[in-house]
């Protein structure tokens, strides 16, 4: 008896020590808000800027949402941010970017553009721009920033480093969305009041060229890596067009299969959203009405191939550098390769956190190491990253 006894002490003993031990997970597992302690961390990240969505709250509150793209997208930390209406409430976010060279984040929202130090992310300045700022793009050397007016007539050119303005560059009348191109040299402006896509050459800040006319003003667009095609979504087309950067010319005409245009919620035309992927192998194409992506070969005659059912209306897409992940502003992350839906982005209070402004960033110690693009842009001609 004496030697059950022992053993049933002993085993009572290991089991209290179990309890208390690690090797048993607690009744109260640690919330979001514990996972990482260190403001300035190391590592892969999706920087995603709210109210990206509008202003609307309910899509990811308000500042800048960091999540851990290899660490199964979790949420590591929220930054805040400025960015407010005169009555003191958050206001529409309207685009990010990043310069890796002055370690800054960029955030565009309605009235301001906000530069933020990403080793102490504080905001260093805010300035508001008489008529409104909206989706802006910087130089590969991190210094200068294309910055559309708030679908004025104009662009303006902003020093990074300082905000000041460089010079305007008049357009047409509803200056929206803008990419810089990879080689330095060209800027490429969609202004939705005009059919055509308007090319700036970036030593004299001029339009040198226009591209089109597409069948419609040009809402959100790409391009491919050597700045040879662009892919533009149009008013009142469930589909894309294509571009010819290098003679101004259309090519193509593409439209969306075996699914009805109908209305949407936001943006005001079917596909409001268009991303290559950075092999330039696929054009993904958003449909609002339908709540979809459409995925497309990025050869000529475009064939479809096929769609991705969302939770949400989608109103932007973007990829990873890398490709292995779609970023839909609905808030899912989508792997490319298999076209499945993987999770969902939340936030510190487990909502989903929705928008259309976003970019991939690789940290080191606080210090931006490579930085991605809030477009789905072509990477495939680029040296290796």
């Amino acid at each position: 008896m004496k030697n059950i006894y022992t053993v049933s002490l002993l085993s009572l003993g290991v089991i209290v020590w179990l309890i208390g031990s690690s090797w048993i997970s607690p009744i109260n597992p640690p919330t979001k808000k514990s996972v990482y302690n260190r403001p300035n961390s190391t590592g892969h990240f999706l920087y995603v800027a709210t109210p990206g969505i509008r202003n609307y709250l309910g899509y990811g509150g308000h500042g800048i949402v960091v999540f851990d793209i290899d660490n199964d997208h979790k949420f590591v930390k929220r930054i805040p941010t400025q960015g407010l209406k005169s009555d003191g409430t958050p206001s529409n976010v309207k685009g990010v970017a990043v310069s890796q060279q002055l370690n800054s984040i960029y955030v565009s929202t309605l009235e301001a553009l906000q530069r933020i130090d990403l080793r102490t992310e504080q905001v260093i300045w805010e300035k508001p721009y008489e008529g409104g700022c909206d989706r802006m793009s910087i130089s590969p050397d991190g210094m200068t920033m294309y910055l559309p007016s708030l679908e004025k007539d104009f662009w303006r050119v902003i020093n990074c480093e300082t905000g000041d303005i460089i010079t305007e560059i008049k357009v047409h009348s509803r200056a929206h969305n803008t990419i810089y191109g990879f080689s330095g040299s060209y800027a490429y402006m969609a202004d939705i009041g005009s059919p055509l896509l308007y090319m700036a050459d970036t030593r004299t800040h001029t339009i040198t060229r226009k591209v089109g006319p597409f069948s419609a003003g040009v809402r959100p667009f790409t391009i491919n890596s050597d700045e040879s095609l662009a892919f533009v979504t149009v008013n009142e087309l469930l589909g894309f067009e294509v571009g010819d950067l290098k003679t101004g010319e259309k090519l193509a005409s593409i439209q969306v299969l075996g699914w009805d245009k109908g209305p949407v919620r936001r943006h005001g035309n079917p596909s409001h959203g268009i991303g290559l992927t950075p092999d330039e192998k696929e054009v993904w194409v958003c449909d609002g009405h339908n709540m979809r992506l459409h995925v497309f070969s990025a050869e000529a005659p475009y064939q479809q191939l096929t769609t991705i059912a969302l939770d949400d209306m989608p109103g932007w897409v973007t990829f990873s550098m890398d490709g292995q992940y779609a970023y839909p502003s609905s808030g899912e992350v989508i792997e490319t390769r298999t076209r499945k839906i993987i999770t969902l982005l939340q936030d510190d209070n487990y909502n989903t956190v929705s928008s259309e402004k976003m970019v991939e960033i690789f940290m080191q110690d606080g210090q931006v190491v490579k930085a991605g693009d809030q477009f789905g842009l072509g990477r495939a001609q680029l040296a290796v990253e």
